[in-house]
């Protein structure tokens, strides 16, 4: 496999994926192009073995599944990914005037963003808009292919203290400046009606996010590198799709999934913690004819792999990571524990996990936390409230973890399919809590 191909497609899938709602439509292309079907939750499933199927929840979510042809004894192979990151949301009455001709645009916090990294910089807006037509409401996508906002700093000069630490108020400092006389209060919605083809009063409601158009590179004298915004969790989504696509059995369902809303919680419809992976692995175990007894032996033998990625040692700060379970960038897929089990990962699936990457000759490194810091989460823990199976949290090592433009190795994009796909090729025979096989 060709890394720097593999990274030049993934940075064109993230400049594709504006908003959650357009991480899904991109997602959706790729399983079209494979003859994916797809089943509508409030619609009834029908469903063959040997077929391939997804599922959509608000736009935001999908979950696919390949079904095996040979489900005597079946259980679930599944990936997890999120397809959000942290950013700026634009409330619904979000003009904002002056001083001046100004008008600027009023937004909240979504997730976890380090909001210095968002000054400066070249943005856009991104998400959904619906509509009026023909008396109905309909959803439409909306990205402005367009530098039209940006987040001015203050100059030094007037801020002297910038340099020594200053806490920014995101109700004053973080409004992207929108006009500055070109245009005038009024005009947003008659932009977003240009842009989607349609009258002003069509217009009802928008979910719009701050979208950094920063363009992602692959970089280094040795291409070593890739940055780019979104790499939490895109390059996970990405990795996990491109294998899940590649890889196949046919004696187990392998399940590809990708939940909105982890930088916020996942506790929503169509988060982690949502019904959305019980709804759809309850309905598929239906569809195939099956009592709900067996759906309950399938789960018992499933497994997760929850991807999510994972810090890299910084080059100016390696006092904040563990001495010996830390991870550096091309060197190999991170697997991350926690003893709080904010990571799902324990000895056990551990220890399948790290079998699948032995046979796939991939390289493997292993995170935890400094004992006197408190870490992130992920999914893997949350999605087992509703599907409670084994699972192991994994990543790909960044730097700059929720900074508009991240940073990670350029070689591990092509680690993570390459192992993926292995265990998507593979029957990963669980007993328990005391046996794996993996043929």
């Amino acid at each position: 496999m060709n890394y720097l191909e593999t990274s030049k497609e993934l940075l064109e899938f993230i400049r594709k994926s504006a908003s959650m709602f357009h991480t899904i439509d991109t997602v959706k292309t790729y399983l079209d192009k494979e003859d994916f079907i797809e089943l509508k939750e409030g619609e009834s499933w029908t469903i063959e073995k040997g077929k391939n199927y997804y599922t959509t929840r608000n736009d935001s979510s999908i979950i696919a599944f390949k079904v095996g042809s040979d489900l005597s004894d079946y259980h679930y192979q599944l990936v997890a990914s999120h397809s959000d990151s942290p950013t700026y949301k634009v409330k619904s009455m979000p003009e904002l005037d002056g001083p001046g001709d100004y008008v600027k645009l009023n937004v909240e916090v979504y997730g976890g963003p380090i909001d210095w990294t968002w000054f400066d910089k070249p943005l856009t807006l991104g998400g959904r808009v619906l509509v009026e037509e023909d008396g109905a409401i309909v959803s439409k996508l909306l990205y402005i292919d367009k530098d039209i906002l940006i987040i001015p700093d203050v100059a030094i000069h007037m801020n002297r203290e910038v340099n020594n630490g200053y806490k920014f108020n995101r109700q004053v400092d973080l409004l992207p400046l929108f006009t500055s006389g070109s245009m005038k209060k009024g005009d947003y919605n008659k932009m977003i009606a240009e842009e989607l083809g349609v009258k002003e009063e069509q217009i009802i409601s928008k979910d719009l996010f701050l979208v950094n158009r920063q363009e992602g590179k692959i970089w280094g004298y040795k291409d070593e590198f890739v940055s780019s915004p979104k790499l939490d969790d895109l390059e996970c989504a990405f990795t996990s799709l491109k294998a899940f696509i590649a890889g196949s059995n046919d004696k187990v369902v392998n399940v590809y999934c990708c939940f909105d809303n982890e930088e916020v919680g996942s506790n929503t419809k169509q988060g982690a913690m949502s019904t959305l992976l019980h709804d759809t692995l309850k309905r598929l175990n239906a569809g195939l004819g099956f009592e709900e007894e067996e759906y309950h032996k399938a789960v018992a033998k499933s497994f997760l792999v929850s991807a999510d990625n994972a810090h890299a040692v910084h080059p100016n700060h390696k006092e904040l990571t563990d001495d010996e379970n830390r991870t550096f960038m091309n060197q190999g897929i991170v697997i991350k524990e926690a003893a709080n089990q904010k990571y799902t990962s324990d000895a056990f699936s551990q220890a399948v996990f790290k079998k699948i990457c032995a046979l796939a000759d991939v390289p493997v490194q292993h995170f935890a936390n400094r004992s006197n810091m408190q870490g992130g989460s992920t999914l893997g823990n949350l999605s087992n409230t509703q599907v409670s199976l084994h699972a192991v949290d994994i990543g790909l090592p960044q730097l700059a973890m929720h900074s508009s433009y991240e940073t990670a190795g350029a070689k591990d994009p092509a680690y993570m399919i390459k192992a993926l796909t292995k265990y998507y090729n593979s029957n990963v025979k669980i007993e328990g809590a005391s046996k794996i096989t993996v043929e």
